[in-house]
């Protein structure tokens, strides 16, 4: 089973290299941005197995009250193994009185987190950005 730990600042590169490999690259353009994501979220975790870095998770949060997961990604090769499981439990699981909201728009995504504990909700509400 891979390790979930805090993302160190030498792995930064290789977080990014998986997100821009599994359709963030938006997210992920440029070392700098990547690092100054990291630098204003408050959790970003990674899956490590074997030196490789197999997952990801980032999230916003107060800790007292509610919290955001922003990005969670497993490598192809490694999903379906329990991984992003563990990075989302990693998170949520510290304090069960906090609200949790994320957005599941890609495909199969609502599926896996309603697996893990997320039910749809009838009272969220978003401000989509403006394309780049």
């Amino acid at each position: 089973m891979a390790e979930i730990r805090d993302i160190r600042p030498t792995e930064a590169e290789a977080a990014r290299q998986l997100l821009a490999a599994n359709g963030w690259a938006g997210s992920a353009s440029s070392l700098a941005q990547f690092r100054l994501l990291l630098s204003r979220s408050q959790r970003a975790l990674v899956a490590v197995e074997d030196g490789e870095v197999v997952g990801f998770l980032r999230a916003l949060t107060d800790g007292l009250e509610n919290g955001y997961i922003s990005m969670l990604v497993v490598s192809d090769k490694h999903r379906r193994k329990g991984i992003g499981r563990a990075l989302v439990s990693a998170v949520v699981d510290a304090d069960r009185k906090m609200t949790w909201v994320l957005r599941a728009a890609r495909a199969g995504a609502p599926e896996f987190w309603e697996r893990v504990g997320f039910v749809r909700s009838q009272v969220a509400m978003e401000r989509p950005r403006i394309a780049r």
